[in-house]
């Protein structure tokens, strides 16, 4: 990889020399000030060989580009914008954009691509936006083998995606704008774990469009973030492992499972999903939202109560005060005559 990255630097530099400001091609419109050109809407099959080796952006969006060769834009190592939405590319391959060092920006909305491979992190290590909505991806990447440092915006709508992987995601490390809707979710278990990094992710300040299940029906229509955790089983363990573990002895048994399995040829067959305990996540938001509605239904029920004793008291004292006005009238006039009995002289 260093050799073919020196033969790209002496490649550049000697087209920079050769071509100074280079010419426009046909069917394009160049604009050597802003150092872009335009070679939308053109019935373009391929990339114009001849592009000005200065040119900054590029866009190629609206045209009938199938495939891209390998070093696609050599010709144009400074490139920090490229535009090839709406075409027909249903391939790509990292090689196409081999010394694009400087690529900020790159939109393939509205192709055919049906994946994704995660070598392309490595090729254009200074992306800050990728734009794949509108295509076929029926897959991406579980990883990306190191991280895609400076990866701000990762879209991905209207694509044909029942599963997104955590770790993907994880590996930007810098996103802020993630966009996911009209996919084929399945909600099960599998989203689970990016049910985890889609909270976290928008707690930290990140935004996203939401993930709207597409299966299995009790979901279906619903977001993925409004699922409670407690519905979530534990994925069950593949079935060839089951039945192989059904005829072990007990004592060999906790080391198959422990263990992957492997098929014949000797590589290792990744389960479904780990039988694992359900994870018992934080959600701050939750807790606080828990804490503030707790302690408001405790204050109304203590001052309902304080209410109620208030009442209670004020009731019993009127209630003392009435009956000793009305005992009054009867005591005293037994009270007269007992003392004038008493007064009364002897016969």
């Amino acid at each position: 990889m260093r050799g073919v990255a020196l033969l790209l630097d002496s490649t550049h530099i000697l087209l920079l020399l050769l071509y100074g400001v280079g010419g426009c091609p046909p069917k394009c419109f160049c604009h050597p000030s802003a150092k872009w050109v335009d070679c939308s809407g053109q019935g373009l099959a391929e990339v114009p060989p001849d592009l000005p080796p200065q040119t900054l952006m590029l866009f190629l969006q609206d045209n009938r580009i199938r495939w891209l060769p390998a070093l696609a834009f050599r010709t144009t190592p400074l490139l920090t914008t490229l535009n090839l939405s709406n075409n027909s590319l249903s391939s790509l391959t990292p090689e196409s954009f081999y010394g694009l060092r400087h690529l900020r920006v790159l939109n393939l909305t509205q192709n055919s691509l049906p994946s994704l491979e995660s070598s392309l992190a490595h090729t254009l290590p200074q992306l800050r936006e990728l734009h794949l909505s509108y295509n076929n991806l029926r897959r991406l990447p579980t990883s990306l083998g190191q991280p895609w440092e400076n990866l701000t915006v990762f879209a991905v709508q209207q694509n044909q995606l029942l599963h997104l992987e955590r770790a993907l995601l994880e590996s930007m490390p810098s996103v802020r704008l993630v966009l996911l809707r009209d996919n084929l979710w399945r909600c099960d278990c599998h989203l689970l774990r990016l049910k985890l990094w889609l909270e976290r992710f928008i707690f930290e300040g990140g935004v996203t469009d939401g993930v709207i299940c597409g299966s299995p029906d009790l979901w279906k229509g619903q977001d993925l973030l409004s699922i409670p955790y407690e519905l979530y089983q534990p994925c069950p363990l593949p079935s060839s492992s089951l039945t192989s573990l059904h005829g072990q002895q007990p004592g060999s048994a906790q080391r198959e499972v422990a263990e992957s399995p492997e098929n014949h040829s000797g590589q290792q067959e990744p389960l479904d999903c780990e039988n694992k305990p359900k994870p018992r996540p934080v959600n701050l938001r939750h807790a606080l939202a828990t804490v503030v509605i707790t302690g408001v239904v405790c204050g109304i029920v203590c001052l309902m109560m304080l209410a109620a004793a208030i009442y209670g008291c004020t009731y019993a004292a009127i209630t003392a005060q009435c009956h000793r006005g009305s005992l009054e009238p009867t005591t005293k006039p037994g009270k007269t005559k007992g003392k004038d009995l008493l007064d009364r002289p002897a016969a």
